[in-house]
């Protein structure tokens, strides 16, 4: 089949006006795999059809278009970034909407992939045009790719911001569009994710741009639609920064999650729980929510019955939310931090290991891994330990490898082992034999499955 790919590309190249040739290698690319495309990567030659999209022909483009997507996907970004530089040049500038989606889908690929970006950022001319190429366009995919752009290094973002692309993402940003500004948000929040882009925004004020939207979004009746990417931002920018200063400079932040905790909208309540999980991810942030004192345990309650009784999503969004709170790494567990997080434990319900449980025995796969996750964040600290082995039937249900059915079960059950296993004070609290069950349970690997004993019964066949 790449043999007939291959013949009818020849054609095309020696043709003028090769419409039947398209409609056919059109055809043919439908039934070819992509991995045979590959093996024939080398003998791929697309200028040709390249050179075709600069005619004025509707239907030779649209087909031309489609065959460069299928081609293009086999040809590795690299190579791409060397060989097709002027073509995708052009396309950047092309009158039709397709083309420079196609092109830039490519350029896309080409950002993404370490060893190709250097091909653009190497080349300094290259990459100018490409960004001003991208800035006449309204398209959000050029939008997306500005910041994937910015996001590489320090230059690339300097590029982009003296051709004014960054400056009129960051006014539609604050600008009266809701629908623009909820999209925008997320693009800012992939630029904060570097270090050279968190330095830039802040610069620029808009961190305090943000903050400001978000102390006015009380009296904006359409807030709902960009609050929770605005959140997120502060959520995100907290934990790559430093929580303590993130949280004391714009308290704001804090107030708001908080308050969308108590929402009746599940939408604004899963941001809430997401950012906790997300602040709460380190212990910098741990000691951050602490100081909120009883309105974090309030909170904490508030998600422990969302854990219950709202519906799969929500729960899952919590169950997440505790495992990221209550984990703490062997060595960052001192007696303060050991005994905050037990006094949380506690704030999430009358019986929270009961309340886990009882999750995790509902018939849905993603609620059980979810609440086995939670077991194995707590699983290393020694007053989870002496609760779980007081738990009537606790240690048995962690042995018992009936109650998991599919692969993501096994595995998360497997973890759980692995860390009650190997933390230091198991056997003391545990007692030797369990803590002997507990490492054969982990020699014998997450899918062992016990021989079934036969016996032979006299006179069988």
């Amino acid at each position: 089949m790449a043999a007939q790919v291959l013949a009818l590309l020849r054609e095309v190249s020696r043709l003028e006006a090769p419409l039947e040739e398209l409609r056919a290698l059109q055809s043919v690319l439908q039934s070819v795999p992509l991995s045979e495309l590959r093996e024939h990567a080398a003998e791929l030659h697309l200028g040709p059809l390249f050179s075709l999209l600069n005619e004025n022909h509707r239907e030779q483009t649209t087909l031309c278009v489609s065959i460069l997507e299928r081609l293009l996907q086999a040809l590795e970004p690299v190579h791409v970034a060397r060989n097709l530089k002027v073509d995708l040049q052009r396309g950047l500038t092309h009158t039709s909407d397709s083309v420079k989606i196609l092109t830039l889908s490519q350029v896309g690929r080409i950002v993404d992939n370490s060893d190709a970006v250097t091909e653009i950022l190497n080349n300094a001319e290259l990459l100018k045009q490409i960004v001003y190429c991208i800035g006449g366009e309204n398209l959000s995919v050029a939008k997306a790719l500005i910041v994937e752009i910015s996001s590489v290094s320090p230059e690339s973002l300097n590029y982009c911001t003296t051709s004014g692309l960054v400056t009129q993402l960051l006014r539609e940003l604050t600008g009266e569009d809701v629908l623009v500004r909820a999209t925008c948000i997320e693009m800012v929040t992939s630029l904060a994710y570097t270090h050279h882009g968190r330095q830039y925004l802040a610069q620029e004020g808009v961190i305090d741009q943000i903050s400001n939207i978000i102390v006015g979004a009380d009296s904006d009746p359409f807030s709902s639609f960009y609050l929770p990417g605005f959140v997120k931002f502060f959520g995100n920018l907290a934990i790559m920064d430093s929580p303590q200063q993130i949280c004391e400079r714009y308290p704001v932040f804090v107030e708001k999650v908080f308050e969308m905790t108590e929402s009746q909208d599940p939408t604004m309540i899963g941001v809430a729980v997401d950012t906790i999980g997300i602040l709460g991810s380190n212990v910098e942030g741990k000691q951050v929510l602490q100081k909120t004192g009883t309105r974090f345990e309030r909170l904490l309650m508030k998600i422990g019955y969302q854990a219950k009784n709202a519906s799969t999503e929500l729960k899952i969004r919590c169950l997440d939310a505790v495992s990221s709170l209550f984990y703490l790494p062997p060595e960052q567990q001192t007696d303060d931090l050991l005994r905050m997080t037990e006094s949380w434990f506690s704030s999430l319900s009358r019986d929270p290991l009961e309340l886990f449980r009882g999750i995790s025995n509902q018939p849905f796969p993603e609620l059980h891994c979810a609440a086995l996750k939670v077991f194995t964040a707590i699983a290393n600290q020694p007053w989870a330990q002496k609760l779980m082995f007081n738990s009537p039937g606790f240690v048995e249900y962690v042995m018992d490898r009936s109650v998991e059915h599919d692969k993501a079960s096994k595995d998360a059950k497997y973890e759980l082992v692995k860390a009650l296993a190997n933390s230091k004070t198991i056997a003391e609290i545990f007692g030797n034999p369990n803590y002997l069950r507990l490492r054969t349970y982990l020699s014998e690997g997450p899918y062992y499955v016990k021989p079934i004993s036969t016996t032979a019964v006299e006179g069988a066949e």
